[in-house]
């Protein structure tokens, strides 16, 4: 987990599922999310609430879900309490996805060994946007 080399590759991917997207500027989601998008990023929100109200956040339309995804992401940022990590890391296995990274303050230790035992990289408790600055 944490590990220099698969940020280094995670950055190197360029579409980005954020779960937990706000529509709200001032939240961390949002700002990172519009960070990231400017630095050539597709951003793909997943946030069920803004889907069902059939609503866009910066420009890409959010859906309810990772299934629900018209694209397979790269990288699935998540910007969620610690107790919705373990469903996000069932959903990201039943879907083959390979690369999680859970935002700075956000800790579920059972769920990134699970993530890892299953064959997915974990970057937990770090920021993307702190951590891209950083790197590039």
């Amino acid at each position: 987990m944490n590990e220099p080399e698969a940020m280094r590759e995670m950055f190197a991917m360029k579409t980005i599922a954020v779960v937990g997207l706000s529509d709200d500027s001032g939240k961390p989601s949002h700002y990172v999310s519009a960070y990231m998008q400017r630095q050539g990023y597709r951003i793909l929100p997943v946030n069920p609430v803004l889907a069902a109200a059939g609503a866009e956040v910066l420009g890409e339309r959010s859906y309810g879900s990772l299934a629900e995804l018209p694209v397979r992401p790269d990288v699935v940022n998540v910007f969620r309490l610690p107790k919705a990590i373990p469903g996000i890391v069932e959903e990201m296995l039943a879907l083959g996805l390979k690369d999680l990274w859970v935002q700075q303050g956000i800790v579920n230790v059972d769920a990134a060994e699970r993530a890892e035992q299953g064959g997915i990289r974990v970057v937990m408790d770090r920021c993307i946007m702190v951590e891209h600055r950083r790197q590039w």
